[in-house]
């Protein structure tokens, strides 16, 4: 995450920080001398027991409406509509959707930049940090879209305004799920190629509290019309309620959730375990969550990853710190595996959501809350 003070995410320690403390260390351990790692297997084995063998060609794209393109109706705050898109070169019928959000990090590209647009330097390419996560997943037959937020970085601080972003992306794509709107001359190929009612969102930092927000009991019926998410997973998220122990806006108790921590994570440590805390006992889908023992904030975004500019290495252990390709890989097999069970029905992967099966590289701990009243 960025130090500059005006940025900084503030973060909330609250009670239930010693709980996630106690719930860490009774989940399961799985440690990177399992077998797996034992064997040689790496990231690219893992995926492929977690679904068909990943292999098809993949394509890139972007769309850019502007700087100002859109106006949030509830703050007025002033964003961008740019985004990068991974799909499978050779899409047939109606593929899922997963949309990703970063977080706080410097708007501009000139740190000294102080309104949006930039009256200084260049928009921070932040959306562009998650595209190895994109493109495997493009690979296994998913739409992947990262949006930027770097409006919304230099002006607001309210996760409202994150989640009416996301929404507003969500719309322009359920138009052109229909074949109009403003996507459809720019991203013809991709015309009634997604499946709206199979939509996943990812967030990072204040992103994910972000995507907490937007999925949440609460703010759902601010979903577009026709619009429908199915697996939500908060990457390194942001977690403190306000008032104090309010946790509706975020609270989610009928979608599937995930959330992955890291235990050097110099930012916003893990506070975002408290998300499953929120969800136990009350939600009827299940919650899972995984903790890289080694890993940190930043190295999850490779434009916030060294030597990227303006990039910084957050790390509370760097002398054992995972790298950040280890740390990518890890996330990349997690989420394949989340999204893959909860937006195409597959249950290959669940052995690696549980924690029965280690993540290569890393030593993680896990926790899954059944959903209540399953035994």
């Amino acid at each position: 995450m960025m130090r500059r003070p005006l940025r900084r995410v503030g973060v909330h320690r609250s009670a239930g920080g010693a709980l996630v403390s106690a719930v860490l260390l009774g989940a399961s351990l799985t440690a990177a001398g399992g077998a797996a790692a034992a064997s040689g297997a790496g990231v690219a084995d893992t995926l492929s027991t977690a679904g068909e063998r990943a292999g098809q060609r993949t394509v890139s794209a972007a769309y850019d409406l502007g700087d100002t393109a859109f106006t949030d109706p509830a703050s007025g705050t002033v964003s961008e509509l740019r985004a990068v898109v991974h799909y499978p070169s050779n899409a047939r019928g109606r593929l899922p959707l997963v949309v990703m959000s970063h977080g706080s990090w410097y708007a501009c590209t000139d740190p000294e930049a102080v309104a949006w647009p930039c009256d200084v330097g260049a928009p921070y390419p932040s959306y562009r940090g998650y595209d190895y996560l994109g493109k495997k997943l493009a690979e296994r037959g998913f739409i992947v879209v990262s949006l930027s937020a770097d409006g919304i970085n230099m002006t607001s601080f309210d996760y409202g305004d994150r989640a009416r972003l996301i929404n507003e992306h969500l719309r322009l794509w359920q138009q052109l799920s229909t074949g109009s709107g403003q996507l459809a001359e720019r991203l013809p190929e991709l015309i009634r190629r997604v499946d709206m009612k199979r939509v996943g969102t990812l967030g990072h930092s204040r992103g994910g509290k972000g995507v907490m927000w937007e999925a949440s009991d609460k703010h759902r019926g601010e979903l577009p019309d026709g619009v429908r998410i199915g697996a939500v997973l908060a990457l390194a998220p942001v977690k403190f309620d306000y008032p104090e122990g309010e946790n509706s806006d975020t609270l989610i108790t009928d979608i599937p959730v995930a959330v992955v921590t890291s235990g050097c994570d110099g930012a916003v440590g893990e506070q975002g375990q408290e998300y499953l805390d929120d969800a136990e006992g009350r939600t009827t889908e299940p919650a899972y969550s995984v903790s890289l023992r080694d890993g940190n904030h930043n190295f999850f975004n490779t434009q916030w990853t060294p030597p990227a500019q303006l990039s910084e290495d957050d790390s509370t252990c760097p002398d054992r710190e995972l790298s950040p390709t280890t740390q990518q890989d890890a996330l990349t097999a997690y989420a394949v595996a989340f999204y893959e069970k909860h937006l195409k029905s597959k249950d290959s992967g669940e052995d690696l959501l549980t924690g029965k099966r280690p993540i290569p590289g890393v030593v993680s701990t896990t926790r899954v809350v059944t959903p209540a009243g399953a035994r």
